[in-house]
């Protein structure tokens, strides 16, 4: 028995997407719902003090690299995005509406894909209506929503609780407060979600 655990997520990072990729396939086999919790990773960094790889050119080139053997090693369909980084600040906060829509997995699945399966800008109005519109999310009420109190409030929360709790970077889980950052700790991840407390 694998009990659910908290993942911490952005659309930004290459690594939650490879990670996101491993527990779909964990959910659909175990038949278990993951906790996706979504933070804004640049927020993150400047709480936690940390510069991210996207601003460290030998970081960004080791980073491609990296992320396409762990695609290649897991069967993912994976593109680093030539539009990286963008500013996931809207997406992000649209996560909310997306959970209040009861629509949160396919949410998390289109844009996730459109930006690291499809190499597409997430920051052209353009596009982003075009996926709303495959999700049935109308795109003026969308830019209406992201920039309503509550919802700003809530991605600024989560990602200070996040921080809070030990967190510094995406992707992380969390399983019996126990912090393990990187896709890559996955494999620990469901050791400790099987123990029996």
């Amino acid at each position: 028995m694998i009990k659910p655990f908290d993942f911490f997520f952005d659309f930004i990072s290459p690594y939650s997407y490879l990670a996101h990729k491993q527990i779909r396939k964990l959910e659909k086999e175990n038949n278990i719902k993951i906790n996706y919790k979504p933070i804004l990773l640049g927020g993150l960094h400047k709480l936690a003090g940390v510069t991210a790889a996207a601003f460290i050119p030998s970081k960004t080139k080791y980073m491609i690299r990296d992320c396409k053997m762990i695609a290649e090693k897991h069967n993912i369909k994976f593109k680093f995005n030539t539009n990286f980084p963008i500013n996931s600040l809207a997406l992000m906060r649209g996560v909310f509406l997306a959970q209040n829509k009861k629509k949160l997995d396919q949410y998390v699945d289109f844009f996730f894909d459109a930006y690291w399966e499809d190499g597409l800008n997430l920051n052209s109005d353009k596009i982003l209506n075009s996926i709303l519109t495959n999700l049935n999310i109308n795109f003026n009420e969308f830019q209406l929503i992201i920039t309503d109190h509550k919802i700003k409030n809530k991605l600024t929360i989560q990602t200070n609780e996040a921080y809070n709790k030990g967190v510094f970077g995406a992707p992380s889980f969390i399983i019996n407060n126990k912090l393990f950052w990187g896709q890559d700790r996955l494999e620990f991840v469901l050791k400790e979600a099987q123990r029996q407390n």
